[in-house]
């Protein structure tokens, strides 16, 4: 009992009654977020028209798909957890299972809640991006993290769940389609940005001969400064993985600057032999 892992800050008997209250407010923030994306879309066919309107909805009803595909997943998992319990607790109550299962617990929580954050944070990125002030690239992110959210939902139930279970093959499904939607609106989105920078960037109609030059000396500048600081981020990124392998131990092997690490000194009052030479 006493080696058993200990929750952070949560008393056993009331890991039950966080499953329940995680996976109740993942499903609200789903809810929510698929009003908010109704009323997003309903505001941008107000608001614009042409290529900016065909970007919004396609970008939109990509992410309401996406949500959709979400929300059941979180009813399948919710239905498997059940299962999970009741078949899993015997004589026990639910919340001494969840308590005899606490590290099983603690991560079911922290994948649904990952879950609902990531839903929350692509609605706000849409968002953005539809009122013009926020980046492409954040619904990509975002789009990711729901993936990957979504596999370590799948995870955590997995691993008590029997492999025979129709629920277990429900939520794999349920996952596949997560993925499959969360591809579609990387890919609506990365359309939607070339359609929208080609439209603004390459309008050079109506432009005197003076404009066009300024224009034109204006953009070699900027591509230089993208070559000077992409080599700079380069640099920054090798120096950032030189680290991380030297703390993931194995800086011994990593050919850093072409020197070799000192041999450690021999312990004094052993006499051995001395070990060959050998090639670096």
């Amino acid at each position: 009992q006493e080696l058993r892992p200990k929750s952070l800050d949560i008393k056993q008997e009331e890991l039950g009654d966080m499953v329940e209250k995680e996976m109740a407010s993942t499903s609200e923030a789903i809810e929510d977020a698929v009003r908010r994306i109704e009323e997003m879309m309903s505001q941008a066919r107000n608001e614009s028209s042409g290529v900016k309107l065909e970007v919004n909805e396609r970008i939109l009803n990509s992410c309401t798909d996406l949500m959709k595909a979400i929300r059941l997943l979180v009813t399948t998992s919710t239905n498997l957890q059940k299962e999970i319990v009741e078949s899993g607790r015997g004589a026990a109550t639910t919340q001494e299972f969840y308590a005899k299962n606490s590290r099983w617990t603690e991560g079911l929580i922290s994948a649904s809640k990952a879950v609902g954050w990531g839903a929350t944070q692509l609605v706000e990125s849409a968002d953005r991006v539809v009122l013009h002030t926020g980046k492409y690239e954040e619904l990509i992110v975002c789009s990711h993290e729901i993936a990957a959210s979504t596999a370590q939902l799948v995870a955590a139930s997995k691993v008590k769940a029997e492999k025979s279970s129709r629920n277990l093959a429900r939520l794999q499904e349920c996952s596949r389609n997560v993925n499959e939607m969360a591809a579609n609106v990387v890919a609506s989105t990365k359309s939607g940005q070339e359609q929208i920078e080609e439209k603004d960037t390459m309008d050079f109609s109506g432009m005197s001969l003076i404009k066009l030059k300024k224009e034109e000396m204006e953009t070699q500048v900027k591509v230089l400064e993208l070559e000077k600081r992409l080599e700079g981020e380069r640099v920054r990124l090798g120096e950032l993985r030189k680290q991380h392998y030297v703390l993931a131990g194995g800086c011994e092997d990593a050919p850093e600057d072409g020197e070799a690490k000192p041999a450690p000194a021999p312990r004094r009052g052993i006499l051995k032999k001395p070990p060959i030479a050998q090639k670096p």
